[in-house]
Parts: structure tokens; C-alpha cells; sequence
């Protein structure tokens, strides 16, 4: 009998993350569009990678902030919008509005599926804001309410919930009352009505008689939800400075992060005073060092490679992962170093590749093939994801790799071709030297699309016979209900 396996639990958890970071990502440009200069506070908010061997534990932050006027967002993508925050009633740390302060935001976004992949997510447009200092004040007022966690697909975690009306279709706001809310639906003009009670609490109208709305839009809350916040652009560098010196942990870090977009001598002396500060936490110092980096001071790039040497695992990954997020020539040069380290753990070299494939440097190339001959799976495999992402970039490089490299590290290649989108069905066949080739050449031909390269595939059969079957059996097999089937007795 098949040994049974469970990928069930990871594909969930990558099904959230992706959520999670499609949202972000929505936030983000909205508020470029509102003329908020955000970064991203939260490292890994906006990304899907799971680092699944080494658990990092971060300084716990919103997701995003706002340089110029020092609001910070905290992004909550929803499939099915309500206004909730989870909440520990046990760790303080783990309270719904921890590390936020009044003039912050919870942006929601409603996200739905595209595609059969769990990193298949599109964001709607509509993104919806609410202040913490309403969603403060409304739980103080007892206009929220404290839901208990119904089991382990929740976390165990409760949540506050702050009742709401919302759309389910886009119309116009047709009539208000005491007790409910009415819109014409836009796709039959039939009126749709909304109670302005729930939870036993009356709900305060956000929208107007006359206004359009749209889809998962919230009409009526116990809180005011809009759908912008001005920036005020007060924060100076000088700000930011003080904030080093806050007794709040988070408020240090965000400052720190901060303080790369101020390129001044004093900017400079405070970040390499908090770098030095051994009584600081590492990761302020980090992030300290990562600003020091981007205005080009060497004290950060120096503080990051002694991380690199940190006698624990997390703390190297983190330094790795900041690298990843600086595009310098130095950057490249420390994660190539990490990367050919035979001595370094096969984690943290794993991280090293992924980080070159976010930068995507030609000159990480042969590195990156080289990895395919290491002992260790994982660093193979974050290889072939990188060489993938750098051959939309440099494919002719690439494909000279394909035809030179040797059969040992050649399956690397061709998958980073196969999955990189840059397919060139001529530039396969000029590619072909030898029997590997001519194999390798028909893996990669076989899992593209069939419907896109059908014309091409057909010129095969003169031009190379057996290359022509070896794909067209691929195909074949691909396309049958019996492909991917997994018996669990």
C-alpha cells in the first residue's frame, strides 16, 4: 500500500499566506494612489515564501507604514468581509490592536480565487479603512463583540467582531431608515434590504440616499469606515530620530526602517549609534544597519555580514532575507559568499539562492548551476526557483547553460526553463548536442502548454522525429485522468 501523504496542512497554510500577502499588496498600492509613501513594515507581508526549516520571530508590527505621515496600516484580506480582529485573551502580545496606535488603520480587502493554485488570488479594488481609535472606542462602548474561536482551522484564537452591513451587489443607495437600509441592485434594479441592527447593536449608515456602491462594500457599522485617510505629511527625520529612543520596541524598529528615506548626516549618526547599541534588540539593530546600507554607509554592510556569521540560525536567515531587499552589488557579493560556503548550513545557503533570485543578478548565474550538483535537496531546489525567475531575464544565458553545463546539473537548468514562461522551441533545438539534451529538451517542450507551441511541435516531426514523440507522449500522458492520480488505500 502507497505510504499516505499529507500536504494538506501546507497547502492550506500557503493558501492563507498568499491571501494575506495579495491583499498587502493591494493596500500598498492604494496607498501610492493616495499619495502615502509606504514601505512595508512587516517583513514577508507582500511575499509568499513559507521558511518552513528555521521559524523566524519577528518583532510583531503592522504590515505597512507610511513615511511621510508616520500612519501605520495593518492589512486584513478577507474572503468573506467582516470588520474583525483576532484577538488572545492570554498574550498580551497577541491582542487585536498590539503595537497600533490611534491614528493607525486596519485596511480590509475582500480577495477572491482565480485559479486552482493556492497562490491563485486576485484582490478587489475596493479597500476599506477603519481607525483604531474608532475601533478602540467602539469596544470600550461595548459596540463590539468578543467571538470565541470555533477550533483549530481558526487558530484557537478568538476575535472581536464590530458589526456591519455590507453589500453583496453593486447598486445605489435607494432609501434610509431607523431600522434598515435599502439599494437598488444594478443588474435588476430589485430592491435589496439591509437590517441596521446585529450582534443586538444598532448600526450607524456609512453610505447616502444617491450613492453607488459597489460589491462588499460596508454600508452600515458600529464604527466609521471610509475609503481613504489623508496623508499629512508631518514626520521629519527628526521624528524618527526620537522614535529611535521610544521604549516601545516596535516603535524603535519602524523607526529604524523609517530612517532610510532620509539621507542626512544626523540620520546616519543615530542609525550607527543604534547599531552599536549591544543592549538594543538584534533585529532593531538590523534593520538599523539595512537603512545604513541603502544610503551607502559601510557600517551597515558590516553589521549585516557579522550577522551572517550569528551563531543562531534565524538570525542568519534574517540577515539573508535583508540582503535580498538591498539591490547593491554588495549584497550579491555577501549572498554569493553564503551560497558557495560548504561549511554554512544547507538552510541557510538555501536562503542565499532564494535571496539571488529576488535580486536576479547575471552574475549569479553559474552559481546557481554549480548548486545543482550540492548533496542537499533544498539548496537545489531554491536554486532552481531562482534560475527560473533570472531566466526571464538573461534567457540566451541561460539556454547556453542548458547546452554546456553537464548532465549532473542539466535537470536544474531545464526545470528553471520549463517553469520560467521564456520557452523559445528554436533555441531548443540549436540547443541540442547530445542524447541529455535531446531528453531534457523534451521535458521541457512537454510541460508547456500544449495549445501554445502546437504549430511548433508540428515542424518537429521532419526536423527531429524522435524528439517530436517523445513530447507528443508526454502530452499524452499529461492530458489522462490517470496524471497526478495518488491511491491513499
Amino acid at each position: 500500500m502507497a505510504a499516505r501523504r499529507s500536504f494538506k496542512s501546507d497547502e492550506s497554510f500557503l493558501t492563507k499566506i498568499a491571501i494575506g500577502a495579495t491583499g498587502t499588496r493591494k493596500v500598498f498600492e492604494d496607498l501610492q494612489n493616495q499619495g502615502h509613501n509606504p514601505i512595508e513594515l512587516e517583513r514577508g507581508s507582500m511575499t509568499f515564501k513559507i521558511w518552513k526549516t528555521i521559524k523566524i520571530k519577528r518583532i510583531r508590527v503592522p504590515d505597512i507604514l507610511c513615511v511621510k505621515c508616520g500612519s501605520q496600516v495593518e492589512s486584513r484580506a478577507k474572503t468573506n468581509l467582516e470588520i474583525s480582529m483576532s484577538h488572545s485573551i492570554s498574550d498580551p502580545e497577541r491582542g487585536w490592536d498590539f503595537g497600533l496606535c490611534d491614528k493607525d488603520f486596519v485596511a480590509y480587502v475582500v480577495c477572491s480565487k482565480t485559479g486552482d493554485a493556492p497562490v491563485d488570488w486576485q484582490a478587489q479594488d475596493l479597500i476599506q479603512y477603519v481607525a483604531i481609535c474608532d475601533m478602540r472606542e467602539a469596544r470600550v462602548n461595548s459596540r463590539a463583540v468578543l467571538l470565541s474561536p470555533k477550533g483549530a482551522e481558526e487558530g484557537f484564537e478568538a476575535r472581536y467582531l464590530w458589526p456591519a452591513t455590507i453589500a453583496n451587489y453593486d447598486g445605489v443607495v435607494d432609501s434610509i431608515s431607523a431600522d434598515c437600509l435599502k439599494y437598488r441592485r444594478s443588474i435588476d434594479n430589485r430592491s435589496i434590504r439591509l437590517s441596521l441592527a446585529k450582534k443586538g447593536l444598532q448600526l450607524n449608515p456609512i453610505a447616502d440616499i444617491g450613492d453607488e456602491v459597489v460589491s462588499n462594500q460596508v454600508l452600515a457599522a458600529t464604527v466609521p469606515v471610509k475609503q481613504r485617510f489623508n496623508c499629512d505629511a508631518t514626520m521629519t527625520e527628526e521624528n524618527y530620530i526620537d522614535m529611535l529612543g521610544s521604549p516601545s520596541l516596535s516603535e524603535r524598529y519602524a523607526a529604524a526602517k523609517a530612517l532610510s528615506s532620509f539621507p542626512a548626516d544626523g540620520v546616519s549618526r543615530a542609525l550607527i549609534a543604534k547599531v552599536d547599541d549591544e543592549q538594543e534588540h538584534l533585529y532593531v539593530r538590523l534593520e538599523a544597519a539595512a537603512s545604513l546600507a541603502r544610503l551607502g554607509i559601510p557600517e551597515g554592510w558590516h553589521f549585516i555580514e557579522d550577522c551572517l556569521s550569528n551563531e543562531y540560525l534565524q538570525n542568519k536567515l534574517e540577515a539573508v532575507i535583508i540582503l535580498a531587499e538591498i539591490s547593491e552589488d554588495e549584497s550579491v557579493r555577501l549572498l554569493l559568499d553564503v551560497l558557495s560556503d560548504g561549511e554554512e548550513r544547507p538552510e541557510i545557503r538555501a536562503g542565499a539562492a532564494w535571496a539571488l533570485g529576488e535580486l536576479a543578478p547575471e552574475s549569479s548565474l553559474a552559481a546557481l548551476v554549480d548548486s545543482f550538483s550540492e548533496v542537499d535537496e533544498e539548496i537545489r531546489i531554491e536554486a532552481a526557483r531562482a534560475l527560473a525567475k533570472l531566466t526571464s531575464r538573461y534567457a540566451p544565458d541561460v539556454f547556453g547553460l542548458f547546452t554546456s553545463t553537464n548532465p549532473e546539473k542539466r535537470p536544474g537548468v531545464a526545470w528553471a526553463i520549463s517553469n520560467s514562461g521564456e520557452v523559445d522551441v528554436e533555441e531548443l533545438l540549436h540547443s541540442i548536442g547530445d542524447e541529455d539534451t535531446r531528453q531534457w529538451a523534451a521535458y521541457i517542450i512537454g510541460n508547456q502548454d500544449q495549445g501554445k507551441f502546437i504549430a511548433e511541435i508540428e515542424s518537429l516531426k521532419t526536423l527531429d522525429p524522435e524528439l517530436y514523440f517523445a513530447v507528443t507522449v508526454l502530452w499524452k500522458i499529461m492530458a489522462s485522468w490517470v496524471f497526478g492520480l495518488e491511491e491513499y488505500g
